[in-house]
């Protein structure tokens, strides 16, 4: 692909109020997955592996705090003289109150960048969200896309019924050729019709696309009964995510190709999902880590080794650099420089950086932020009632808290960054 012809841009800026505590000082994108990895990494790793040339990544929420991760796309080796990595911020008083500011969904923001996107000029767009686990090598994908003509092409996963759910479930049906063409949509609804869904990993016909939220904006600014375009600042297109507007558009021109994307595929966006997708790492479910020639790019801070003590117990479970582990670790990711001291006990959890564990301390079914301190003979958490980890029951530590000598913390509780318990 040469330069200009394909432009990915990964969606990066949303609040992901639904991590709660984890992400009050953090975008949802940077959250680790692994212990040695972070969410962004899965996305921006298997676009530059496909040979991508120009990657921008819109930004939002606690920019701050996915700015340094990002360096500059420098991780990837996108840090080019020309092209490469372009980092997209909301602007304000340069457009239509509609294309400036803050995004409502992750449609919206793709108006929002329509001017960016028609003074690029490249002929197809990538998107991708940047909270999702999978490896993807997307040149054949674009190159089929191109040649069907399509106006845009949506990659798929199948998951359960339960989990499709919570996203967009597609429907589909057989086109001329071998094509798969959408037929529909059913948007998070309680009883899908299938574990097929739209994995947030899109491919549009950059001209269709600009001409679909162009004629959206009208139509939905017509129907609020008032002007769009009058500078105001704070208007809401009403375009929203994705499947509200935007993709029910295209499919009714039935020009929308489907494609399953192999291989592993999560949407960690929710506790229990989060939870759910460390457990499915630690059970060796997940091959995104097994593709030679395409690693999944990190960019963490160097540690030493991890050390594990005479005597201590881990099973199923994952070390991180600098970690130092003399009690017992069960079916749980341990982050870099955490302490499990002799004596206490994890399981089914997954902590970030630097947290401690002190003697005696139970930590159950629980996911806790960087330098989180559980005092000598707490319990924090429960076994969960369901093999599925439910949200409700995933017991969330914000950022430097303590949990102080003997206290409990029952399943589902959530702790503010900072709290002493």
């Amino acid at each position: 692909m040469r330069r200009g012809e394909v432009l990915a841009l990964v969606q990066a800026g949303g609040q992901g109020s639904r991590m709660d505590v984890l992400t009050r000082e953090r975008a949802k994108p940077v959250l680790p997955y692994g212990g040695t990895h972070r969410l962004i990494d899965f996305v921006m790793s298997s676009m530059a592996n496909s040979g991508l040339i120009d990657i921008w990544v819109s930004v939002e929420y606690q920019v701050a705090s996915i700015d340094d991760y990002l360096s500059g796309g420098r991780p990837w080796s996108l840090d080019r003289n020309r092209g490469g990595f372009r980092r997209m911020v909301p602007q304000s008083g340069s457009g239509p109150a509609t294309e400036d500011e803050f995004a409502h969904g992750n449609a919206d923001l793709l108006l929002r960048m329509s001017r960016d996107l028609l003074h690029f000029g490249a002929e197809t767009l990538v998107v991708a969200s940047a909270d999702h686990v999978f490896a993807a090598d997307l040149e054949p994908v674009i190159e089929r896309h191109v040649d069907s003509g399509a106006d845009a092409t949506v990659l798929t996963s199948e998951v359960t019924k339960r989990e499709a759910s919570e996203n967009v479930v597609v429907l589909t049906g057989r086109g001329a050729g071998s094509s798969t063409w959408a037929t529909g949509l059913e948007v998070k609804v309680s009883r899908p019709s299938s574990g097929v869904v739209a994995n947030e990993i899109f491919v549009y016909r950059t001209e269709a696309l600009l001409e679909a939220l162009f004629e959206l904006r009208r139509e939905l600014s017509a129907e609020a009964g008032a002007d769009a375009d009058d500078g105001d600042g704070s208007a809401d297109s009403g375009l929203g995510d994705f499947g509200e507007h935007l993709l029910p558009r295209l499919i009714s021109g039935g020009t929308v190709r489907t494609e399953p994307l192999p291989g592993y595929w999560r949407d960690l966006g929710r506790p229990g999902a989060y939870l759910e997708g460390h457990r499915d790492l630690v059970a060796g479910k997940v091959d995104v880590f097994d593709h030679a020639g395409y690693p999944i790019i990190s960019h963490w801070d160097d540690r030493t080794s991890a050390r594990l003590r005479t005597g201590c117990q881990v099973e199923d479970s994952l070390v991180s650099p600098g970690a130092d582990v003399a009690g017992e670790v069960v079916r749980s990711v341990i982050g870099p420089g955490v302490v499990v001291a002799k004596g206490a006990r994890v399981e089914d959890s997954v902590l970030f950086s630097d947290c401690r564990v002190e003697r005696g301390a139970r930590v159950i079914s629980t996911v806790a932020d960087d330098r989180s301190v559980f005092a000598r003979d707490s319990v924090v958490g429960e076994v969960p009632s369901s093999r599925v980890a439910r949200d409700e029951e995933v017991t969330l530590v914000g950022r430097d808290s303590v949990v102080g000598p003997g206290r409990h913390v029952g399943a589902g509780a959530r702790l503010e960054p900072g709290t002493t318990a």
